[in-house]
């Protein structure tokens, strides 16, 4: 299921329980919000990949085996469990969501920590592809 077809699925009511960006939304909180995971790339010296997420303009790329390392195997294979699929593909979907999501969260440039990252996340997404 693509990206758009997800979040209109979300915002729409169809298989809210289950969305994968809703489990992400979840997952992230888990993990101590954004703020937490995005120091674990910077302990990592990824400022610069980062940052691409956080500004305008295209964001830089991540493999699905650097999310496994940064993040680690047990909190990816958690993600996997609640997603329904194995590690592999759980760093492959974090891959390619992690970016957008931290991009669409930030849209003055820094992640605002909100109490309720699953509501704010849906809610910003719904601004950016429904506006």
């Amino acid at each position: 299921m693509g990206l758009l077809n997800t979040v209109t699925n979300t915002l729409a009511g169809q298989g809210a329980s289950s969305s994968p960006y809703q489990v992400i939304f979840t997952w992230i909180e888990e993990q101590g919000g954004c703020g937490a995971i995005l120091e674990k790339f910077k302990a990592e010296g990824l400022e610069n990949l980062i940052q691409s997420w956080l500004t305008s303009g295209d964001n830089l790329p991540l493999s699905p085996e650097r999310i496994t390392t940064i993040l680690g195997s047990p909190a990816v294979q958690n993600l996997a469990v609640k997603l329904g699929v194995d590690s592999e593909k759980a760093s492959t979907i974090l891959a390619e969501y992690l970016p957008k999501i931290i991009d669409t969260l930030s849209p003055n440039g820094h992640i605002s920590e909100r109490n309720d990252l699953v509501s704010s996340g849906v809610k910003l997404l719904e601004g950016k592809f429904f506006s």
